[in-house]
């Protein structure tokens, strides 16, 4: 069964899955010396390919996940219960996103913030990929469950204009705003067009029953469709651009990764799908739900969020390939224990010590 208690379980586990293969990937990105390996050996390749899907993974589990419960709560429309919870979601994201860039330091001494602060991370963008999913719930709502299309064609067209859009800057905007547009203003992530893979995600929960009784059968279509993508949609968006005479279709087959992607994403669907019975209620469900804080605290011990004081700033593309490969596997076991050890042994301790406080407190007065 895929859902018990509304939550989907594969996903938290493919959740997991994504965030460790993202502390990893961001530990030796940033700290491994490239003079020291030879990027060009089949592992180097492999394990730089499936860093590449993991804020497509994100990004799609975003609209399904987000869809998904919004479809399944029996109140529906603008009273919806998950609307507020999805808009305090959107603030609490975006906030952290630009928290996370500031530099404490700078900013005390010269009262000014970094150009970086201004270009958004992860964090906004899925923050705003939330909002866009609500926006379109609304408007759209009494189609029912043709959202589903409507969904996959803006996710469609927002991967087969790629090259119309990809260098624009929008210079006209101030970069607090351009910066969300296009990667051509500089930022790590913007809307176009991460916010394909949220149509994506939205289109595939509206798409899919709540209990589907054959799972096995659904993982075997997303396994097959993921496939083809992953290697056939080159060729097929090439032919298409030689039949219709399309010099964009022609632009999109000769850097294709979004739909490829795309087929990775949908193929480690089908994987989890079919391990579900083996990750639910496990360490990958555990790690799953607890993403938000893992991206927080990798941040901090990385960058040095707020004091700018981490690993970033003393080890910056300086280590060799045997030590980045042991560090990573020490900061990605390391971070993930703090997190989940703060969540099931700290934080009820600390809230347990603050209400004997208050309680004091209240009985001195």
């Amino acid at each position: 069964m895929l859902v018990s208690n509304k939550r989907l379980y594969f996903i938290d586990a493919l959740r997991a899955f994504a965030i460790l293969m993202m502390l990893q990937g961001h530990f030796i990105s940033g700290l491994l010396d490239p003079s020291s390996v030879d990027t060009n050996h089949w592992v180097y390749r492999i394990w730089l390919y499936f860093r590449g899907i993991t804020a497509p993974v994100f990004f799609t589990i975003t609209g399904w996940v987000f869809l998904f419960l919004l479809e399944r709560n029996p109140v529906q429309g603008w009273r919806n219960p998950r609307l507020k919870k999805g808009l305090k979601r959107v603030v609490e994201l975006i906030l952290w996103g630009y928290a996370l860039r500031l530099s404490l330091p700078y900013f005390l001494t010269t009262g000014r913030i970094t150009k970086t602060f201004l270009r958004p991370d992860v964090l906004q963008i899925i923050g705003c990929g939330l909002l866009f999913s609500i926006l379109l719930y609304l408007v759209f709502s009494r189609l029912g469950r043709f959202r589903s299309l409507l969904f996959f064609s803006i996710g469609i067209g927002i991967f087969a204009t790629n090259p119309l859009y990809a260098q624009l800057t929008f210079e006209q905007l101030p970069l607090f705003i351009s910066a969300y547009l296009t990667k051509a203003n500089g930022a790590v992530f913007y809307l176009l067009p991460w916010l394909g893979y949220v149509s994506f995600g939205a289109g595939i929960a509206l798409l899919m029953p709540e209990k589907p009784k054959k799972l096995n059968y659904w993982a075997m279509g997303f396994l097959a469709l993921g496939y083809i993508l992953s290697f056939h949609s080159t060729a097929i968006i090439h032919n298409l651009s030689k039949t219709f005479s399309s010099a964009l279709l022609s632009a999109v087959s000769y850097n294709n990764f979004l739909f490829m992607h795309l087929g990775d994403v949908l193929m480690l669907f089908g994987v989890f799908m079919l391990l579900e019975p083996l990750v639910k209620q496990s360490l990958w469900q555990k790690i799953g739900t607890k993403t938000l804080s893992l991206y927080i605290m990798h941040y901090v011990v990385l960058y040095g969020s707020f004091t700018s004081i981490g690993l970033y700033k003393f080890y910056k593309q300086s280590l060799a390939w045997e030590t980045a490969v042991v560090g990573a596997l020490c900061f990605t076991v390391g971070v993930t224990a703090v997190v989940l050890l703060y969540a099931t042994i700290a934080k009820p301790w600390v809230k347990t010590v603050g209400h004997k406080i208050v309680r004091l407190w209240h009985l001195k007065l």
